[in-house]
């Protein structure tokens, strides 16, 4: 078979697949690199050198370095002191949003700064009386603004940069993104307050996230503890309500309130038998009985992992992430400061800069082994791992060469900044029905041929078309963060064009009009 046709067959399957979401992205991805193999188009360590890319390194060790900040309570620190400071007015409570998740997705990825705000918000809204379909996908579409910051606001930014240099270009710097993503954030602020109103729908989801501070007053209503709030609940220390199993080992079981577990690291501070509390007395332990545990976070999390004895109602692990500052926050921040100084001044290369960070973070015990390894999102990973060796394919065959040459010809003598145009609808389209990620890294082999082929410079189309990948605003598949504020905020499908629309074009306007001011054709 034709190595160019493979190639556009196997580049089609992928869309088909990736469109369905019948199949795993990762399953797509690997399938892309085996079939690039099987048809003769790239030799096998072709067809899987992306598993041994730096762009692959540096995403994989940004997921440690987020789950650092968040699992420390660094970003409900800043999110209660930011967004506290707002009121409950809705237009300060945007702006204050917006400008907090575009921050801290410069820092930690798109994903990462919704998934840690996404409770905060909802619980903001609530205390507000203002709908959380007023600000969940404000919050989304303000952190795909933000993740045009820095370098490490998205993969995209990544894989553009090296393609960029590999091209003939230079690689973009740590701070260059910003040029474009400071009048994106604003132009983005400006149309989510002017017009989130009308084109919101005014709904509230059916999941409702755990309220710390409403979660510890329950607690001691229900079960008559008398502790302060800060000793029920602390950086290094918390609580934890479980429910004894049935045909658990623990039925049967003497205990009264006040007396270690068995184990000796927690507390039985109550316990709770239907709408009973079971205080000052022995009790012999049933299957249902409710007990309210005191110890560390780390302990706490240990001792409820397995769910044979017990059936936990929180898990530590969650409640943990909602203490401000917790334990290690201190040494989370340092790393997360020389790692940007890192990356900032070029010293060493971007994944070596994420990578020491990471184990740093490990070292130092801020994250631990276990805890890294499932921070860190294998999907995303794979995703670009089995998509790298497309891209090679469309540069080794002549697949881009072939698109370039047709888009130049339709273009004709208009000019790079309608093949720019072409370059970004492509681009933007593509993007709303499979990852941006993998959408950027389908485009940009046929960029970089556009250029060539027009002898310009490489620069405007390569940042372009990371402005473009981040317009992922028309569908709640577009990517995952889009997803996750779905159901809190009782979003549809439909829902999401309208105010994601005048964004997209937003998006559009400038990566066709503005980015070639910054970096010349």
């Amino acid at each position: 078979m034709d190595p160019i046709l493979a190639t556009f067959a196997i580049l089609a399957l992928a869309i088909i697949a990736f469109a369905s979401n019948r199949i795993p992205l990762g399953i797509v991805a690997v399938g892309v690199s085996l079939a690039l193999y099987f048809t003769g188009v790239l030799t096998f360590p072709q067809s899987v050198a992306g598993f041994g890319d730096p762009t692959v390194l540096f995403i994989a060790s940004l997921f440690i370095v987020s789950e650092s900040l968040d699992s420390t309570g660094v970003t409900a620190w800043a999110g209660q002191k930011v967004i506290g400071a707002a009121g409950t007015k809705r237009t300060p409570l945007l702006l204050v949003i917006c400008l907090l998740v575009a921050a801290l997705t410069s820092l930690i990825s798109v994903n990462g700064a919704v998934a840690a705000l996404l409770p905060l918000v909802v619980v903001v809204a609530s205390r507000a009386g203002i709908a959380s379909s007023q600000l969940l996908l404000p919050l989304a579409f303000a952190a795909h603004a933000g993740s045009m910051l820095l370098l490490t606001g998205t993969p995209v930014n990544i894989i553009v940069s090296d393609a960029a240099a590999e091209a003939g270009g230079r690689a973009f710097t740590f701070f260059e993104f910003a040029l474009v993503g400071i009048p994106l954030l604003i132009g983005t602020i400006v149309i989510i307050v002017l017009f989130g109103r009308v084109l919101l729908p005014l709904r509230s989801g059916a999941v409702m996230p755990t309220d710390l501070s409403r979660l510890t007053r329950r607690l001691k209503i229900d079960y008559e503890v008398t502790l302060e709030t800060k000793a029920l609940i602390g950086p290094t220390a918390g609580v934890s309500e479980v429910v004894v199993a049935p045909r658990s080992t623990l039925i049967g079981m003497r205990i009264f309130p006040g007396m270690s577990t068995p184990s000796g690291d927690l507390v039985i501070l109550a316990a709770r038998r239907g709408a009973d509390v079971l205080s000052g007395r022995d009790v012999t332990l049933r299957a249902g009985d409710a007990l309210l545990l005191q110890g560390s976070w780390d302990d706490l999390a240990r001792h409820t992992e397995s769910r044979d004895n017990l059936m936990v109602v929180d898990a530590p692990t969650t409640l943990r992430r909602s203490v401000p500052l917790g334990k290690g926050a201190k040494r989370a921040m340092v790393i997360l400061l020389l790692m940007v100084l890192l990356l900032a001044t070029g010293l060493v290369p971007p994944a070596a800069a994420a990578m020491l960070a990471a184990g740093a973070l490990v070292m130092t015990r801020v994250v631990g082994v276990n805890q890294a390894y499932r921070s860190i999102s294998w999907t995303t990973v794979v995703l670009v791992a089995g998509m790298i060796p497309l891209s090679t394919a469309f540069l080794e065959t002549g697949a881009a060469d072939l698109v370039a040459g047709s888009l130049i010809s339709i273009v004709g003598d208009s000019g790079p900044r309608i093949a720019l145009l072409a370059i970004v609808v492509l681009t933007i389209v593509l993007g709303q029905v499979i990852s941006n990620t993998a959408t950027v890294l389908i485009v940009a082999p046929i960029a970089i041929a556009v250029a060539a082929g027009l002898g310009v410079s490489v620069q405007p189309f390569m940042m372009a078309l990371t402005v473009a990948g981040a317009a992922s605003f028309l569908t709640p598949i577009a990517t995952p963060a889009n997803l996750m504020v779905m159901k809190p905020a009782g979003y549809r499908f439909g829902d999401y064009w309208k105010l994601g629309l005048p964004l997209a074009i937003l998006f559009a306007t400038v990566a066709v009009l503005y980015v070639p001011l910054i970096w010349p054709f």
